[in-house]
């Protein structure tokens, strides 16, 4: 099953247009998702992170390995999953994980060059891609397989080097992986340079102010995902119904609860 889901997966890079691949945190906003028309999903590391009450970085991988398998059994489009970095430093730990998402179902998982907040740096280019290896070993052998995104963190942890960044994607491309992805990168230019630096698919990751889906298109984009953005913008609305209840006293809340509500009756009917 995993080798069929996987192929489907991957095939969705391939259209005209991008995939747009939202992110939901549990099993109801990913039916919902699903009901939408969204053709894949992918878990979020913070929305996950966020319905335990705690903050990203925060999740064993005991638990989000239960939670990507939970999604997996909720929808019937592929799911690929945020592993952060694979939950260990050596390339073993890595493998290890990527074989536990194969055993839970996914089409796919996505491993980061970050080390996590305990360390807060980005490991040595050499070892980045030793852990890349690890992964597609993992993710490629036997009769299962996975689409393997391997990710370069430089832009979101304080290391604006785009050459740098692209030079680890054309190391993670070298190493065997599906999928590139350098979560951070904002400029349509800068976007441009990167696609053209690689001859994988490139996922961007969408942020505030960044260029529309059709720019993304032009510029050789192959996916797009929100990462936490779906799930703090629904967190986002309960603050803002529970500071009108609370300071106000009226009901505002119910215009956009009532859209919902029938939303997710409909998801959830069958």
């Amino acid at each position: 099953m995993n080798a069929e889901l996987a192929d489907r997966f991957l095939s969705l890079h391939r259209g005209e247009q991008p995939l747009l691949m939202p992110n939901p945190w549990d099993r109801g906003s990913a039916r919902l998702l699903e009901s939408l028309g969204f053709e894949a999903l992918a878990t979020t590391s913070s929305g996950f992170a966020a319905t335990l009450g705690r903050l990203d970085g925060m999740v064993t991988r005991d638990e989000a390995i239960a939670h990507a398998a939970e999604l997996v059994d909720a929808v019937g489009v592929p799911v690929s999953a945020d592993l952060e970095n694979g939950f260990g430093d050596d390339p073993s730990d890595v493998a290890e994980t990527v074989r536990r998402a194969l055993d839970a179902g996914l089409a796919g998982c996505s491993i980061e060059d970050y080390a996590g907040r305990e360390q807060d740096t980005i490991y040595d280019a050499g070892l980045a891609r030793e852990r890349v290896e690890a992964a597609v070993e993992a993710a490629h052998s036997g009769d299962r397989r996975l689409v393997l995104t391997a990710r370069a963190e430089n832009l979101i942890h304080g290391r604006d080097d785009l050459a740098d960044t692209i030079a680890r994607l054309e190391s993670f491309q070298e190493a065997g992986a599906d999928v590139l992805f350098a979560p951070g990168i904002r400029e349509l230019a800068d976007i441009r340079e990167l696609v053209s630096s690689v001859d994988l698919p490139v996922n961007v990751l969408v942020l505030p102010g960044m260029p529309s889906v059709s720019e993304l298109a032009e510029a050789g984009v192959s996916r797009i995902s929100v990462g936490g953005a779906f799930a703090f913008a629904a967190y986002g609305a309960a603050v803002t119904a529970g500071r009108e209840l609370l300071d106000s006293g009226t009901y505002g809340f119910w215009e956009t609860a009532g859209p919902g509500a029938g939303a997710t009756r409909e998801a959830f009917k069958s």
